[in-house]
């Protein structure tokens, strides 16, 4: 048989049930608010420091002396065409082009220290110096008119011999 349950025993679980949906409620409003008013926050702050960068890149710049800085100085030759021992090879592929070459070379007064054919062929002339003969290397490109010089890149010291300086005949 059914008993009735007791008036102050029958309304404690509905209460119960009651506070968790109350409070889950106001859990969700809150989390509610909290997404609206971040976001809203965070629209504000973006918006500021969106004007700040507005502001900063619009600003006119400080004014500032510029800095003259001196061009590297270009080193001059310190031995004469005389004493300067050129390699001359061949990179461009045609017989008898370095031979040719190397008698122009000598023709304005430097050393022949060897003529060859280049390892692979090269579609302009190069001038190529050792550490220390970037004057000589220069002047040399100066007097045969090419305008590619710089120094040893590919070929090592040892490959020269005696010479300076490597003038690489292109095509």
């Amino acid at each position: 048989m059914d008993h009735p349950l007791p008036v102050p025993d029958a309304l404690v679980r509905p209460w119960r049930i009651a506070a968790y949906v109350a409070v889950t409620i106001a859990v969700a409003e809150l989390l509610v608010l909290l997404v609206i008013g971040g976001g809203a926050l965070m629209g504000a702050l973006s918006d500021r420091l969106q004007l700040a960068a507005q502001e900063r890149v619009l600003a006119p710049a400080p004014q500032t002396k510029p800095i003259a800085r001196k061009p590297a100085p270009t080193p001059a030759a310190k031995r004469p065409r005389s004493r300067t021992v050129v390699l001359v090879l061949n990179g461009n592929g045609r017989s008898g082009a370095a031979a040719s070459a190397a008698s122009r070379v000598q023709s304005r007064g430097y050393r022949i220290g060897g003529v060859a054919n280049a390892q692979r062929e090269v579609a302009r002339s190069i001038v190529m110096y050792r550490p220390g003969f970037a004057g000589e290397g220069r002047r040399l490109g100066r007097d045969l008119g090419v305008k590619l010089v710089g120094p040893l890149d590919g070929m090592r010291s040892g490959d020269l011999g005696r010479a300076h300086v490597v003038f690489i005949l292109g095509s």
